[in-house]
């Protein structure tokens, strides 16, 4: 899987993937107030909302990028309703050619995180047909349970010809209360990055794993001495633009060859209307050419620094 979205990384040119995180305070007055008119105050009329919303702006971006990231607890807050949206959003951007990384930090061990990794990435029979729950091509993984809890994930990625990126150095700023602390002389992020090339090690796709990693963007020392550690595996990025990560503190996520990173834009851009300098260009109605305006300068701005 890692292959096919480098291919995509490749033909657009664009190593940005755009988190599709749609709390609802994002999502202009209109698209609220017309899904409470069919539907009431409900849950069903929040997750109708999200889901016009996310539409817009796959329809204004798709061409430009190769990748989208959901957040799946977005979508969770809205219960049923919201994870149906969910499971639209990704079958849209499936239909536009998009790849689809699932950001729903998942983990445990044995049969549970087997599960898991099926209802997000494997196929699962219900009497003679093969059925795919959420059917994204990437997910997000906690590794704290460590191998019992990845190793699941890594079988079905094989089977499915899926990807996953694990927690290595993530971008908040409280991420250090555990992932810095020392253990035999090295920070913890460090034994992670260790552990994520070893398994990255059972599935590997061309010059690159499809068991990757995720490493902020505001730590840019930790994501060049992460680089380093893990020379093929395909780092995500997040922490871009809205928390603080600058493009030129990415150079080092990169390798030589121009590729082994993927950097993470939401809030940057599915509420780009809302935010300089675009608020002042475009109204509510217009929220999705912002963020195509978002996208396109977020690319320039990446590919400058690279």
């Amino acid at each position: 899987m890692i292959s096919k979205l480098i291919d995509k990384i490749t033909e657009k040119n664009a190593p940005i993937v755009v988190g599709l995180d749609p709390n609802l305070k994002f999502v202009p007055e209109y698209l609220k107030q017309r899904a409470i008119e069919e539907k009431g105050e409900t849950l069903e009329a929040a997750a109708d909302a999200i889901l016009a919303f996310n539409k817009a702006i796959v329809d204004a971006t798709y061409d430009l990028i190769p990748a989208v990231k959901p957040q799946i607890a977005m979508y969770e807050q809205f219960g049923i309703p919201g994870l149906q949206a969910y499971k639209e959003t990704v079958d849209y951007c499936h239909e536009k050619g998009l790849i689809v990384i699932g950001d729903v930090k998942r983990g445990d061990i044995g049969s549970t995180s087997e599960s898991y990794a099926i209802a997000h990435l494997g196929e699962i029979k219900v009497g003679e047909t093969s059925c795919r729950p959420f059917d994204e091509d990437f997910a997000t993984v906690n590794p704290y349970l460590g191998t019992d809890g990845v190793k699941p994930f890594v079988d079905v990625c094989n089977r499915c010809d899926r990807g996953i990126f694990v927690l290595v150095k993530t971008s908040n700023p409280s991420s250090g209360e555990f992932q810095d602390r020392l253990m035999d002389g090295r920070p913890l992020y460090e034994h992670v990055a260790d552990k994520v090339k070893e398994w990255g090690e059972g599935s590997m796709d061309g010059s690159y794993s499809n068991v990757g990693a995720v490493v902020g963007a505001t730590y840019p020392e930790q994501g060049e001495i992460a680089r380093k550690l893990m020379p093929h595996t395909y780092i995500l990025v997040p922490g871009y633009g809205a928390q603080g990560g600058k493009a030129e503190d990415l150079k080092a996520f990169f390798n030589k060859d121009g590729l082994g990173a993927i950097v993470n834009s939401s809030r940057g851009i599915i509420a780009a209307y809302t935010k300089d300098p675009y608020k002042d260009k475009y109204d509510e109605k217009h929220f999705a050419d912002a963020s195509r305006e978002a996208v396109k300068d977020m690319i320039e701005d990446i590919n400058g620094a690279l």
